[in-house]
C-alpha cells in the first residue's frame, strides 16, 4: 500500500479494536503542525511556479563563479538555502535539471580537467546539500515537523521556530561547508578551470529569465515577510500586541498568496499569485502521514507501551551522557538509510523520550540528535528521494555513493553529536 494510505489504518483499526474513539482518532489527523507544513508546501508551490528558485540559484551560480570547484560550491549553497524553505524532494527536482544542463555546457567546451568527476560532484551535492539544508528550520524537512509535533503534544512544549534557526541553521552550514571539502578537495577532484563558455550559458541563462516580473517580486515579499514572522515571532509576542504561533504564520504567507494579484495580466489563469489549482501538485500525502504517525505515536504512548520500551533501552544505556548522545545520532543516520525518514521517527520519538524521562535528561538533549540523523542518510540511493532523484541521472555507481555516503555520514554523526551535546544545553537556556 502507498504510505499515506497506510496512514489512514489507525482511523479504522483503533475504533474497532477499542485503542480510541473514532473523533479522538480523526482529530490527531487535524493537528496545528499539520497547518504548519501546508503553509510551507504552499509557499513553495508560488516559489516554484514563478521560477524564483531558478533564478536564486543561477545568481548565486553566477556569484561564486564557474571553475569546476566553484560552480559546486554555489550548487551547495543554492540548493541548502532553497532546501531550508521548501521540502528537499521539491529542492532536488528543482536543482537537477539546472545541474544536468551545466554539466553538458562543462563537458561540450572543457578539455581539461575530469569532468566525470565534476558529473558526480555536482548531483551528489544537490542531493546531500537538500537534506542537509532542510534540517535547518522545522519546514525544511518532514521529519522535523514530527519531531516537534511529538515534543509538543508530550510535553506541551512548543519550540519556537526562531530557536530550532538558531540551533539548527549553523549546524547545517558547517555540514555544506564538510560536503564541499569532502566532494571536490577529497574524494572527486575535478581540476575544471573557470572558462568562458560556462559563464556565457549561466549568463544566458539569467537573461532568458528576464528582468523580475512582478509575480516573482510579489512571492519574494510574501516569502520574506512570512520568515521574518517566523524568526522574531517571540519579540512580537513579548510586546503583548497580538499572540502569533508558526502554524498562524505560515497560513498567514499561505492565504496571502492567493489573495495577491499576480500582476501578470498576459496570464490569464493566474489572475493571483497562487491559485487553488496549483495546490493539485502539493504532496497531500505527506500529510495524511504525519496524521497517521500522530495518532499512533498518541496511542502507544497511551498504552504505556513507549515507557516500557524506553526504561528498558534505558537500562542499556551506560552512564556517560555523551556516548548516548553518540549511539543515537549514529543509529539514527544508519537506520534511516534503509527506512523512510518520516516513518523513522516518529516510531522512534517515544522510545527517546521515554529513554530522556528514566535518565531525567532533556528530551531535546537525545531526540534532537535522533531527528537530525534521519535526514542526513548519505549512502544508499532509498535513504531519502534527493539520494533516488540523482542517482538516476546515470552519473553516480552504487559504489561512488556508498563511498560519498559512509564519510558524510560519519562526519554527520560527528558533528551532530558535539553540537548537541556542547551547544544545545547553552541555546536552550538563552
Amino acid at each position: 500500500m502507498p504510505m499515506p494510505a497506510v496512514a489512514l489504518i489507525p482511523i479504522v483499526l483503533f475504533p474497532l479494536m477499542g485503542i480510541a474513539g473514532i473523533k479522538e482518532t480523526t482529530a490527531k489527523y487535524a493537528d496545528s503542525v499539520i497547518f504548519l507544513f501546508m503553509g510551507g508546501f504552499m509557499i513553495g508551490l508560488a516559489i516554484e511556479k514563478w521560477n524564483l528558485h531558478k533564478r536564486i540559484a543561477l545568481t548565486i551560480v553566477n556569484i561564486t563563479g564557474t571553475s569546476g570547484n566553484r560552480i559546486i560550491l554555489g550548487f551547495i549553497l543554492a540548493t541548502g538555502l532553497l532546501s531550508m524553505w521548501l521540502s528537499n524532494t521539491a529542492t532536488t527536482m528543482m536543482m537537477y535539471p539546472i545541474a544536468a544542463s551545466v554539466i553538458f555546457v562543462v563537458k561540450e567546451n572543457n578539455k581539461s580537467g575530469n569532468v566525470a568527476n565534476f558529473a558526480l560532484g555536482i548531483m551528489l551535492a544537490i542531493a546531500y546539500a537538500s537534506n542537509f539544508g532542510g534540517i535547518s528550520t522545522i519546514i525544511g524537512t518532514p521529519p522535523n515537523v514530527a519531531f516537534v509535533s511529538f515534543i509538543r503534544e508530550k510535553y506541551n512544549y512548543t519550540i519556537p521556530f526562531s530557536r530550532w534557526m538558531f540551533i539548527c541553521t549553523p549546524l547545517a552550514f558547517l555540514l555544506l561547508f564538510s560536503l564541499y571539502f569532502v566532494m571536490v578537495k577529497w574524494l572527486y577532484p575535478n581540476r575544471i578551470k573557470s572558462d568562458l563558455a560556462t559563464h556565457e550559458h549561466i549568463k544566458h541563462e539569467l537573461k532568458q529569465l528576464g528582468p523580475l516580473s512582478s509575480a516573482e517580486r510579489r512571492v519574494l515579499i510574501i516569502f520574506i515577510c512570512t520568515a521574518s514572522l517566523w524568526i522574531f515571532k517571540d519579540l512580537i509576542n513579548e510586546l503583548k500586541w497580538v499572540q502569533l504561533d508558526d502554524t498562524m504564520i505560515a497560513i498567514i504567507g499561505a492565504l496571502a498568496l492567493f489573495l495577491c494579484p499576480s500582476g501578470e495580466n498576459n496570464i490569464p489563469s493566474s489572475k493571483y499569485v497562487l491559485e487553488w489549482s496549483d495546490t493539485t501538485k502539493m504532496a497531500w500525502g505527506i500529510l495524511l502521514l504525519f496524521g497517521g504517525g500522530i495518532a499512533l505515536a498518541s496511542a502507544l504512548e497511551k498504552a504505556g507501551l513507549i515507557a516500557l520500551l524506553g526504561k528498558w533501552i534505558a537500562g542499556f544505556s551506560g552512564s556517560d551522557p555523551l556516548v548516548l548522545v553518540f549511539m543515537i545520532a549514529l543509529v539514527s543516520i544508519f537506520i534511516s538509510e534503509v527506512m523512510s525518514n518520516i516513518a523513522q521517527v516518529l516510531v522512534f520519538s517515544p522510545v527517546i523520550a521515554g529513554i530522556a524521562d528514566a535518565l531525567h535528561m532533556n528530551p531535546i538533549m537525545l531526540g534532537l540528535p535522533m531527528c537530525l540523523g534521519a535526514s542526513c542518510a548519505s549512502m544508499m540511493p532509498m535513504g531519502t528521494p534527493p539520494n533516488a532523484i540523482v542517482f538516476a541521472s546515470g552519473h553516480i555507481q552504487m559504489k561512488q555513493m556508498m563511498r560519498t555516503g559512509f564519510v558524510m555520514n560519519i562526519i554527520c554523526v560527528i558533528l551532530i553529536t558535539l553540537f548537541c551535546w556542547l551547544l544545545v544545553p547553552v541555546l536552550l537556556r538563552a
